[in-house]
């Protein structure tokens, strides 16, 4: 995660180098690729420079249920940097539409359902990817800094009719209000490895994570 004072260029914090030692060691002995099933969790592993933290399966799972609850039976689900909560998504084999906005182009045998994204030009998307045409996005910057959620602000509300879910550092909570008015909810999204950072969910609407599971 990047200190807010540089808005320029992103860097993780100092908490999170505590990470790469680890994250070097899993790159030498990496995990096994999830057999057939290209919508496993761990099929792709985190990179961490690109600032990947995955979420445990408890966290995807929670997300993508309220997700699909949200979206109901053909709705239209974005899942912005949020990679994991896309593959909980498609394994759960509901009857909704989602797709994965993602930097990471590794994720793109996921075929039309991945849309590159790059949060530094917000808006630049496929022209098949209307306005305000998902039920709910659920976001996670990749930075916590002003200028990236700022960014990725303005792709959240172009993508959404009116429901975000966004998961982000405990720090930006006065920035993810005054940007997309989300406010902290009950639910703590956990990592599948440990992160210094205090991070949190936060939505715009009566929510199931704001109460107690």
């Amino acid at each position: 995660m990047s200190d807010l004072e540089d808005d320029d260029v992103p860097q993780l914090s100092s908490h999170a180098l505590a990470a790469l030692q680890e994250f070097y060691a899993e790159q030498k002995h990496p995990a096994a690729p999830g057999g057939n099933d290209k919508h496993c969790v761990g099929r792709v592993a985190e990179n961490w420079q690109l600032s990947q933290f995955w979420y445990s399966p408890e966290t995807a799972l929670r997300l993508a249920k309220e997700a699909a609850a949200v979206a109901g039976e053909g709705g239209r689900i974005a899942c912005v940097s949020t990679p994991t909560v896309y593959q909980t998504l498609r394994e759960l084999h509901g009857e909704f539409a989602v797709c994965i906005f993602e930097y990471d182009r590794r994720f793109a045998f996921y075929g039309e359902e991945f849309v590159f994204y790059d949060y530094n030009n917000p808006l630049d998307l496929p022209e098949n990817i209307v306005a305000h045409s998902f039920d709910i996005v659920i976001a996670d910057p990749p930075y916590l800094s002003e200028e990236c959620l700022r960014k990725m602000s303005e792709t959240i509300k172009y993508l959404t009719q009116g429901k975000v879910v966004l998961c982000t550092g405990a720090i930006m909570e006065k920035e993810a209000a005054k940007l997309l008015g989300v406010k902290m909810c009950k639910f703590i999204p956990k990592h599948a490895r440990s992160l210094a950072n205090e991070f949190r969910c936060y939505v715009n609407y009566d929510s199931g994570l704001d109460r107690d599971a």
